[in-house]
């Protein structure tokens, strides 16, 4: 399959991103780009967020788990309807009452303006280093897959950038949330064109696909007892109602869409619909996940050597048809854009929001000052996923993420004591409570290896150390 082939379905793909985002921008105004003037169908919302809670990372990393850990992943999905529970039940009600364009100005109301900063500071580091790891993954595939050296890193980085701030710049989550639909189907079609070109190749039909997944090494799910380590089904479960929590209710990127809903029940309807679809879509890919390992076996390929690789290299070079090597870029591009580009639209509406305090004289002068937010954004992403390149070091940079992913933790224990107690706190403070307490949780992983339960610790840590900022028993 040649580079220019796929350099042309990959235009195509995006000349349909930008029509379709031209033709629901509308006025791009900033109603329009923060909230989507708050009138979007539930259920349109619910498909696209689907894409958007996998990203790139879940469409390369999950299938190349499943030798490690089989289908163990399972048990956190299990824990996200618990999580998706939560924030149905306590965060959307919070956030309608209160009609917020940026879901950081409760801790505004709630805490003081050091915490609201602080909150949203927050959410702008893990989400600049998350989003870029996402993309910096997703141009490895392209640069060593497609353009094969043919064009240098940083320009490959810098174009695919680009793109995403043409088809977002004007229309924001009004367009995000219909050019999510069709990135979810194209990643849905990837994976399941790929599980049945796996068993057309391996001549097994529907059931037999299915039972061979069933039978399979790689197959179990549910993890009890002593020896199951970070696997275990109590660890799994609760790090999963945690994870959803924190990383779609206190997160602006993916409570955007929610807040674009036409009023509360809509939003809680997506909600919960979502956290059912993903049981499913998940099963689907530890499934791929299973049949590539399994067709590797049968036809004696050598792995390679990073288990993130194990899907791109069967896709593309792994003897199967043109077609599933076209649906696996499509579906790679599709996976990463539908978080990339909500993504940017969240760090651009909070940055505006949250650390600017919406300046601009007027309509026109605010929409001028929100583009040049969504550009600086841009560039940001540009400049993090090139230091990771510079970095060239997977364990360096995989540190990294992780440790950007403490940074929920503080806004864990902000939105739980501001919930769940009715006492203030010396807000100057709550700054260096924050910064403490995934500094705190990381020095642990040095006396014990935690997994994902780190997150519920280190929002622990700082639940307690606003504990001991308390100043009243008064609610504000």
């Amino acid at each position: 399959m040649s580079s220019g082939l796929i350099a042309s379905v990959i235009g195509a793909y995006f000349l349909l991103l930008i029509i379709v985002s031209r033709i629901t921008s509308g006025k791009g105004d900033n109603e329009s780009f923060f909230t989507g003037g708050r009138n979007a169908n539930w259920m349109v919302i619910a498909f696209g967020m689907i894409g958007a809670s996998l990203s790139g990372v879940t469409f390369i990393s999950v299938p190349g788990w499943v030798a490690g850990s089989q289908f163990s992943y399972m048990q956190m999905v299990m824990g996200y309807i618990v999580g998706y529970a939560l924030i149905a039940m306590v965060l959307l009600p919070l956030y309608y009452r209160l009609r917020l364009t940026s879901i950081y100005a409760y801790l505004k109301e709630r805490f003081g303006n050091a915490s609201y900063k602080t909150g949203a500071s927050f959410f702008l580091v893990s989400r600049i280093i998350g989003a870029s790891f996402r993309l910096y993954l997703v141009a490895i595939v392209l640069d060593e897959f497609v353009f094969k050296g043919s064009l240098p890193f940083f320009f490959i980085v810098l174009i695919t950038i680009g793109l995403i701030w043409v088809y977002t710049f004007k229309g924001g989550i009004k367009t995000i949330i219909w050019t999510d639909t069709l990135q979810t189907v194209c990643m849905l079609l990837a994976v399941i064109v790929t599980v049945l070109g796996i068993g057309q190749a391996l001549d097994l039909d529907i059931t037999q696909i299915i039972s061979t997944v069933r039978d399979s090494e790689y197959s179990q799910i549910f993890f009890w007892g002593e020896g199951t380590g970070k696997k275990h089904f109590v660890k799994q479960f609760l790090s999963g109602a945690g994870i959803a929590l924190v990383m779609t209710g206190l997160d602006q990127d993916m409570m955007q869409k929610n807040l674009a809903c036409k009023n509360l029940k809509d939003a809680q309807k997506n909600v919960m619909s979502l956290s059912v679809v993903l049981v499913f879509v998940n099963l689907l890919f530890l499934s791929l996940g299973a049949l590539l390992y399994i067709y590797a076996a049968r036809t004696g390929m050598v792995l390679p050597e990073k288990a993130d690789l194990l899907f791109p290299t069967i896709a593309l070079n792994g003897g199967l048809s043109v077609v599933i090597g076209l649906s696996f870029i499509l579906g790679l591009i599709a996976s990463a854009y539908s978080s990339a580009d909500s993504a940017l639209t969240a760090l651009t509406t909070s940055f505006y929001v949250d650390i600017l305090d919406s300046p601009g004289e007027g309509e026109v002068d605010q929409i001028k000052v929100r583009r040049k937010v969504h550009i600086g954004m841009s560039l940001a992403l540009v400049v993090v996923i090139w230091v990771f390149h510079i970095l060239n070091n997977d364990s360096v940079i995989k540190q990294v993420f992780t440790l950007a992913g403490y940074t929920y933790g503080p806004l864990l224990g902000l939105y739980a004591f501001g919930l769940f107690t009715s006492m203030r706190v010396k807000d100057r403070f709550v700054p260096a409570i924050c910064i403490a307490s995934p500094i705190v949780s990381w020095l642990l992983t040095l006396v014990y290896p935690f997994g994902f339960e780190l997150l519920l610790i280190n929002g622990a840590f700082t639940f307690l150390g606003l504990w001991s900022l308390r100043i009243s028993s008064s609610k504000g």
